[in-house]
């Protein structure tokens, strides 16, 4: 007797032996009670980290936008210099010396070509060319005295670089000053050394002073927060903009932050805790810093988490109430589509989950009866699919197999025995008996990519001898295209295409090339023609027609639009395009380019098969 009762108390506290009113009761109180709770706790844990992390995020966004808009002011700065550098005039100073340009309209002329510089970048304040003797041209900039000019550190500095442009940062005790007398805290100089290109040797130094305005125009607008600013520095860890309120970097703080990887940095300056996010720019060598005290974060962490406890007070309670309701708003439908799903696991693909439930269950239930309806649907549309498959490759057969081409060839081949006493008739002969093996292929869809390339190349063979000089074309196929195989019979509606409404429109003789290579995973076959082309509207109608699903084709595309000169342009390649993707997917297909007068492009693009399957696909 007792074994029987601990049998049955065994089977009572199974939960798969419960009710599925019961088993929801529960369920809803642990889901509703224990996440919260855990959810306070983990989160408390781990927001400070999160908003850190977005704020830090968010902050190298900003400071990565600021250095682009400094790298946007430099590149243009040194584009100036190149242009500067390449000036005939400035080249002729550098190489025969100042004495070249000794008149003054060759002064002035030099001087109006700097002076455009200054007027089209509001930015730059000055622009000076230093030979290596020590002599100058400028606009807007001239020496102090009659020290020399090579001799200043900016000069030595430009030749280190050997031709690369340089930022020099702010002029600090030099021989040059501009006309309007600008500080040494609102200029910042770019130089550049002019290099002889065959020898290597110094011909001179371009310096440029850059307006501080630039830059701070750039940074000042972005704001951190309630209180975080931005600061620029150069690499020695001196000020090139920073705002009136800015705390101080320095060298130390500035090799600090050199010497971590992570971009962040916390320090305590003035008694209080900042926090550093910084970017180097690979361009100028400059450094935005990013600034903000650590305060503002932890009062928002605070907030947050008062707004969590609060939402999960309610939640529990919410959750304890609306238990029982649930549970048995719930488990009542669940059983009826047990129900219906049984019966339809028995074959009855007609039962439909009645009701008008608007929650979940209702939602699950009209979900159910919708995949109903898509499996009815899917199973009429494979065996319509199938269907359609079958009467492309009969089309497609019926398609590349045209009375006038079989008269055209027996008239040329009756022509050839005449004149020739049957020899070219023979080869001619020989070639359209291999066109029609190759495209038969024992009813294989599949062949190797050598026969679609020998078939076209016998179909080709065949027009030749008919067109003559008029026609000449080209087969190239890369060796790793080897061994592959393809779709018979796609590309002899493209050549013909090419022939009858490309080559054979034009005046002359035309050219037909078709080369195979793999590009980007995907077997590309490329027919190119010299031909007359199509208009821009042709090209339009005959791209939807071959969007379109091949039986909405011919309703949408108007008889006029499919025709070039008396003649349907599109049905061959429409039959290709779909063949391809019954068989292989709406990724592969055909597009074309084409302009009048300048010939046609027609690309395949057709997955990898392998002699024995597919590759990649």
């Amino acid at each position: 007797m007792m074994p029987n009762i601990t049998v049955m108390l065994r089977e009572r506290l199974q939960l798969n032996n419960w009710p599925i009113r019961n088993k929801l009761i529960v369920h809803f109180l642990l889901i509703s009670i224990l996440p919260s709770l855990c959810i306070t706790f983990l989160f408390s844990l781990t927001v400070s980290n999160m908003l850190e992390k977005q704020a830090n995020q968010q902050t190298l966004q900003l400071i990565g936008n600021v250095n682009k808009s400094l790298d946007a002011h430099t590149a243009n700065i040194q584009n100036v210099s190149y242009f500067v550098a390449m000036n005939p005039e400035v080249q002729t100073f550098l190489s025969e010396g100042h004495l070249s340009i000794t008149r003054d309209e060759d002064r002035y002329r030099v001087f109006k070509f700097l002076q455009g510089f200054t007027t089209l970048y509001s930015e730059i304040a000055g622009i000076m060319v230093v030979s290596a003797d020590g002599h100058y041209l400028s606009n807007e900039m001239y020496a102090r005295g009659s020290s020399n000019l090579t001799e200043e550190y900016w000069y030595r500095e430009a030749v280190a670089a050997r031709g690369i442009f340089k930022m020099i940062g702010r002029p600090v005790n030099r021989n040059v000053i501009t006309h309007a007398n600008y500080k040494e805290n609102e200029l910042i100089s770019v130089v550049r050394a002019i290099q002889d290109p065959e020898t290597g040797a110094n011909k001179g130094v371009v310096i440029i002073d850059l307006k501080l305005r630039a830059i701070a125009e750039t940074v000042r607008d972005v704001k951190l927060g309630k209180r975080g600013y931005l600061v620029v520095i150069d690499e020695q860890g001196n000020s090139i903009y920073a705002p009136g309120h800015a705390v101080t970097i320095g060298k130390p703080l500035s090799e600090a932050m050199s010497a971590n990887a992570t971009n962040m940095l916390a320090r305590e300056v003035n008694g209080e805790k900042l926090q550093f996010i910084y970017q180097k720019s690979s361009f100028t060598n400059w450094t935005t810093v990013g600034v903000f005290p650590l305060q503002d974060m932890l009062q928002e962490i605070k907030d947050i988490n008062l707004y969590l406890v609060l939402f999960v007070f309610v939640v529990c309670m919410l959750g304890i109430t609306a238990s029982y309701f649930l549970s048995n708003s719930i488990s009542r439908p669940i059983t009826q589509l047990a129900s219906v799903v049984r019966k339809v696991e028995e074959g009855n693909m007609s039962l439909r989950m009645s009701g008008e439930r608007s929650d979940e269950i209702g939602l699950l239930g009209r979900s159910f009866n919708k995949m109903l309806i898509q499996i009815n649907r899917l199973l009429s549309q494979v065996e319509l699919e199938q269907r359609k498959k079958r009467e492309a490759e009969l089309r497609s057969l019926q398609a590349h197999i045209q009375p006038h081409f079989l008269y055209n060839t027996l008239d040329t081949i009756q022509w050839l025995a005449r004149k020739d006493g049957a020899r070219e008739a023979t080869e001619m002969v020989e070639a359209l008996s291999k066109l029609f093996r190759l495209g038969l292929s024992k009813g294989q869809e599949l062949i190797p990519l050598e026969d679609e390339l020998d078939h076209i190349g016998n179909y080709l063979k065949i027009q030749k001898t008919r067109y003559k000089d008029k026609l000449n074309y080209s087969i190239h196929m890369d060796d790793n295209c080897r061994n592959l195989t393809v779709l018979k019979l796609i590309l002899q509606p493209v050549v013909e295409n090419a022939i009858y409404h490309g080559i054979k429109e034009r005046r002359g003789p035309g050219f037909i090339g078709i080369r195979v290579t793999i590009l980007g995973g995907y077997l590309m076959l490329v027919i190119e023609d010299d031909g007359a082309g199509m208009t821009e509207e042709k090209l339009q109608h005959l791209r939807q027609s071959l969007i379109l699903p091949l039986d909405d084709r011919e309703e949408s595309i108007g008889s006029e639009e499919l025709t070039l000169n008396g003649s349907r342009i599109g049905y061959g390649l429409r039959n290709v395009q779909e063949r391809m993707q019954l068989g292989f997917g709406m990724a592969y297909g055909i597009s074309v380019d084409s302009a009048a007068g300048s010939g046609t492009t027609v690309t395949l693009r057709h997955p990898v098969l392998k002699a024995r399957g597919r590759d990649g696909t």
